[in-house]
């Protein structure tokens, strides 16, 4: 019958599964159990050895060297992230500082020459690579510019 229609004959096949509304077995890997997991025992090994005190600061690659330097291996990198991701410990494994909240300086002006602030800034020239530094002293209430100058290279005794 294929070979008559010039078909294919598994175009054929998947179209009657269509029109027969027939659904292929969904196969599912977490059912499976895999040939070469690691079993429970092993896997403990592995996570008394991750959280021993040694190793409960390192990353699992900085682990799997150490092991490996005293000629163990209990498994693969991979595996000590996969293990550490099924029991939520993922991410970074050393304490870390809170962060810093510093107040923001805030200059408020209520004259004119009240603060002056200044800024550098690179001027691009034709040439790739070569820029102008332009020097600006400005009174922040009024916004004017109260000095400028433009130099060839940035230089703190310029700024100054």
């Amino acid at each position: 019958m294929c070979c008559a229609g010039g078909l294919n004959r598994s175009t054929v096949y998947t179209r009657r599964k269509r029109t027969a509304n027939i659904k292929p077995p969904q196969r599912s890997r977490k059912k499976s159990i895999q040939p070469r997991a690691l079993s429970p025992r092993e896997k403990a090994v592995v996570i008394e050895t991750l959280h021993s005190e040694p190793y409960c600061d390192q990353p699992p690659a900085e682990v799997y060297q150490c092991l490996l330097e005293k000629n163990k291996y209990l498994c693969s990198v991979s595996t000590m992230h996969r293990i550490l991701r099924g029991l939520h410990e993922n991410g970074e494994r050393r304490n870390q500082r809170p962060a810093q909240h510093h107040a923001i300086p805030r200059l408020l002006a209520r004259a004119p020459n009240d603060v002056w602030t200044w800024d550098i800034t690179k001027l691009p020239l034709f040439r790739r690579g070569i820029y102008l530094s332009l020097y600006v002293v400005l009174d922040l209430f009024s916004h004017f510019v109260v000095a400028w100058m433009i130099s060839r290279k940035e230089n703190s005794a310029l700024s100054k």
